[in-house]
């Protein structure tokens, strides 16, 4: 009777074991999502005048919306339309002296065929013949002068090259605008996408199109539709901004896994989460080309 109690501890503490060990030796199910972190990237253009002169306005702030084709700044013309004013006379003259030359050509040379050469001499209609010439190359090499004296006018315009948001106004009126100093930090509004990394265990889970959705803590409630765009094939050392530190020093492929992002509020350098679907990746009609 004494010894009951113990065989009872004896059973409980034998099914206690037992459910242990088939806890830690249970079958685990593999995960249908890979989790990656990185952070939002996008394209960010300099944009900077063709040609040296004075900003005459700057016509946009920072944050500002562009639209391709939009005029962002002009540059000083005041010198440049005399110049093309002048130029265009210039050409006018050229051909009334081609014009002039041409005839006096015609002039010597129906002359020479009525006499049969004896009228003129070769050396005077060949003379008229490089006199005609050279009028014509002036009026060709002024009027290449006319385009381009037109095509630094038109330069003076500043035009955003797409559509894009003003990140940095570097320049204001009155400095000296050259085309090493970019007047413009422009962020391209699309396409954007999350630099994420993934060690080599996971990379043959990671392919190009594959669904994701990516979320940021600025927006908890809300999920950003991505996939998978460009898949690096060279491995690198984790850059030292990656999340996880275990991963600092590993070997590990860069992965850009590209958003949409309509509202515009996805910033760069805004820390970000990715999850990609492993159980189907359904391929993206709209997906963009690779970078």
């Amino acid at each position: 009777m004494k010894r009951a109690p113990y065989i009872a501890l004896a059973v409980v503490l034998f099914i206690l074991a037992a459910g242990v060990a088939w806890w830690l030796l249970r079958p685990v199910p593999a995960s249908q999502e890979l989790v990656l972190f990185g952070n939002v990237d996008l394209r960010e253009i300099d944009l900077a005048f063709n040609d040296s002169e004075r900003i005459a306005a700057v016509l946009v702030q920072e944050g500002a919306r562009v639209r391709s084709g939009q005029v962002l700044a002009r540059a000083d013309t005041s010198r440049l339309k005399p110049q093309l004013d002048q130029a265009i006379a210039i050409v006018a003259i050229d051909d009334a002296n081609a014009a002039n030359a041409w005839r006096q050509y015609q002039r010597l040379s129906g002359l020479s065929a009525v006499t049969s050469g004896g009228g003129i001499s070769r050396q005077l209609l060949d003379a008229a013949k490089t006199a005609f010439d050279a009028a014509t190359a002036r009026v060709n090499a002024d009027a290449a002068e006319v385009v381009l004296l037109r095509r630094q006018l038109a330069d003076a315009q500043l035009l955003a090259p797409t559509d894009a948001t003003v990140n940095t106004r570097l320049m204001e009126p009155g400095e000296i605008a050259s085309p090493q100093s970019p007047v413009f930090s422009l962020a391209v509004i699309s396409p954007k996408w999350v630099r994420v990394y993934v060690t080599e265990t996971d990379l043959g889970k990671v392919h190009p199109a594959m669904a994701a959705y990516i979320l940021v803590d600025s927006f908890p409630d809300r999920r950003f539709a991505g996939w998978v765009g460009f898949v690096s094939p060279v491995s690198e050392f984790t850059p030292k901004n990656i999340e996880t530190e275990d991963l600092r020093t590993s070997l590990v492929y860069e992965v850009r896994v590209f958003v949409t992002d309509p509202a515009d509020v996805l910033r760069l350098g805004m820390p970000a989460t990715v999850h990609l679907s492993l159980e189907h990746s359904t391929p993206r009609v709209a997906a963009v080309r690779n970078p």
